[in-house]
């Protein structure tokens, strides 16, 4: 499997390089790690073990540069979200959202989920920003505190933010729409 390469350009001069692989491919993900800046290793949260997968972040911001190395026990592709209000860079990966201080790389706040993420959803509209996983969809405030959650009977598969309403596609194909200030059925 080759290791997988993103780079992401964020608004305020942050930019973004992300590096993942599978198992047994820590070496190939880590093996080209730079040394300026902060290295940060975030890979006990994830409870993986030594055969998960791994990802990289590598972010420079007008302030300086840093490093955050994250595990998963299934293989993703790791996603961010700037949330500029709160200074928070948010990176979905595997069953977990981390939320990173965007200038520094400190560790603000971490949530685990029982099933992958599929996605951080956020709005300058709302308090709260939306952790999407296969089964519930949970609202997160800026300091990681749980403001509502969502369990669904039936596995998520998509979830888009339209209009203030949260849009999730089933498995099974049919649509589920939550009011994304309160997790109410819209």
């Amino acid at each position: 499997m080759e290791v997988g390469r993103l780079a992401v350009q964020y608004p305020g001069g942050i930019s973004a390089r992300f590096r993942w692989g599978g198992p047994g491919q820590a070496d190939e993900v880590y093996g080209i790690s730079e040394s300026i800046g902060d290295l940060h290793d975030y890979v006990e949260l994830s409870r993986s073990g030594v055969s998960a997968c791994r990802a990289e972040l590598r972010v420079e911001s007008p302030t300086g540069a840093w490093t955050a190395r994250l595990a998963s026990p299934v293989f993703d592709e790791p996603q961010g979200t700037l949330v500029d209000t709160a200074n928070l860079l948010l990176i979905k990966y595997g069953f977990g959202v981390y939320a990173f201080n965007a200038r520094t790389g400190e560790l603000a706040w971490s949530h685990m989920s029982g099933t992958p993420v599929l996605s951080v959803l956020a709005s300058t509209r709302l308090d709260h920003v939306l952790m999407q996983s296969e089964l519930e969809t949970i609202a997160l405030r800026d300091n990681g505190e749980v403001a509502w959650r969502a369990a669904h009977s039936d596995v998520i598969t998509d979830a888009q933010l339209v209009a203030g309403r949260l849009d999730l596609t089933t498995y099974s194909g049919q649509h589920v729409y939550l009011d994304a200030r309160t997790g109410q059925q819209a």
